[in-house]
């Protein structure tokens, strides 16, 4: 995947500023698809230089001018010719993962550590995206709001991002505790 198929695909919501478009990645996208504000900017400046995108610039009259962005048809096709393709499985590459692997030479209790404080970090990131969730949903329940939507792609993807914290949470937490009964069991 390309990231012009994750700008195209937030773009979808609706018309957005680059800042706004940054934004969004930071909430929602971020949880598939890692950018920075830079390059979510030159991303736009190429995107519309092809064509899948067109921008219009907006007056406003205590702060500068701003561009907004649209998919066009072109982009529509695209994102059509993208889920077309078969998509690659994805993978695994996470420093935490490599220093829980190698925890049987290096000290312990620093590894244990990292696993803490990763668990914290994805128990926000759950926060995090039960409000977003709630928000989406507004005063419907999920299974109605499922049902009834007109734009479905950023909620399942954000119950994805949901999972996949969650499951971050669990397995630091049972690692921590395993190699915390092992350090005390062979101290």
């Amino acid at each position: 995947m390309a990231l012009k198929h994750a700008v195209l695909a937030a773009l979808l919501s609706g018309e957005l500023s680059g800042y706004q478009l940054a934004k969004a990645f930071d909430v929602g996208v971020a949880n598939f698809w890692h950018a920075l504000p830079q390059q979510l900017y030159a991303e736009l400046t190429r995107l519309e230089r092809e064509g899948l995108i067109s921008g219009r610039d907006v007056v406003q009259d205590t702060r500068p001018t701003k561009r907004l962005f649209t998919v066009t048809d072109p982009g529509h096709a695209e994102l059509q010719r993208f889920t077309e393709a078969s998509a690659k499985p994805s993978f695994m590459r996470d420093d935490l993962v490599v220093m829980v692997h190698a925890v049987d030479g290096v000290d312990p209790d620093t590894v244990i550590a990292q696993l803490d404080e990763r668990a914290r970090f994805a128990a926000a990131k759950v926060e995090l995206f039960d409000g977003l969730l709630a928000r989406m949903r507004g005063d419907c329940s999920e299974d109605d709001f499922l049902a009834e939507t007109d734009r479905i792609g950023p909620y399942l993807t954000c119950l994805r991002g949901r999972t996949f914290e969650q499951e971050t949470v669990a397995w630091c937490e049972r690692t921590a505790a395993i190699l915390r009964t092992r350090t005390t069991i062979h101290a």
